[in-house]
């Protein structure tokens, strides 16, 4: 494959078809008896996965996590990536001759993954203690509304925060990105930390909006392609910017809705 990807234009087709194989292993997956493992909060309920977790050592922790791993790295694969072509395509340009190119385009996308990775984890162990919580207390069980509502405010007003606008410029400027985290030296752990930096910004930028997954159900590959869109024009098309306040009002809007439909 590095070979492959070492030859002048050999890393965007490579790339590409990465893309398309998370997308189609999601899709077949999702078809599958073993879609349910895709929902974080289905893995222990019946089939084959809960039978080991009974079984293994600490099966009930471990088996789940392996899983849910698997599965969101697959999406983050499918879903970010094509976000980051633009800065991938900058370092490629930057480091074009190079006999080691293609191990050092891995390892920003490693260094990128390696973030959204350990936000995942993050939110996914928070998924788990508001699924705890609701199951304690009988009232947030026969109003689980009341979470969608918060998600989708929480999501909205991020929109119009500075925190959004900061990285998004960051995220909007892969040349810049680069010339600045990129020396020439120590190439291999300044490449990694290229992803990892980009990570950083690309997971203030788009991190309210990722939770809407959590919301619709990680499984959903229409909502994965629909949210995956979003956060790719937001950030590479020109009049990407213009789309964040919209957006922040819709899903403003549907929180009231949703709101307004339950008092």
């Amino acid at each position: 494959m590095f070979r492959a990807f070492n030859r002048r234009d050999a890393w965007l087709p490579v790339i590409g078809c990465l893309i398309a194989l998370s997308w189609l292993t999601l899709a077949i997956w999702t078809q599958s008896p073993y879609g349910r493992y895709l929902d974080h909060g289905e893995w222990l309920q019946s089939g084959f996965a809960a039978s080991l977790c009974r079984v293994l050592p600490g099966g009930s922790v471990l088996l789940p996590a392996l899983l849910y791993v698997i599965g969101w790295v697959v999406m983050l694969v499918a879903m970010m990536l094509p976000t980051v072509l633009p800065l991938l395509a900058i370092f490629a340009g930057i480091t074009a001759g190079r006999a080691d190119r293609g191990w050092l385009l891995t390892l920003v996308i490693l260094g990128y993954l390696s973030i959204w990775s350990a936000f995942g984890i993050s939110a996914h162990a928070g998924d788990m203690e508001l699924h705890a919580i609701v199951a304690r207390n009988t009232w947030l069980s026969f109003n689980g509304w009341i979470v969608g509502v918060l998600v989708l405010a929480i999501a909205g007003l991020f929109q119009f925060s500075k925190l959004k606008y900061h990285c998004l410029e960051k995220c909007r400027t892969p040349f810049s990105f680069v010339i600045e985290h990129w020396r020439g030296q120590g190439e291999q752990w300044q490449s990694f930390m290229l992803g990892v930096h980009h990570g950083l910004f690309c997971v203030g930028c788009c991190w309210a909006i990722m939770l809407l997954m959590f919301l619709v159900g990680t499984g959903s590959v229409g909502w994965m392609l629909a949210i995956g869109t979003m956060m790719a024009v937001e950030k590479n098309v020109p009049w990407g910017r213009q789309l964040s306040a919209p957006l922040g009002f819709s899903l403003l809007l549907a929180a009231a809705a949703i709101l307004a439909l339950n008092l």
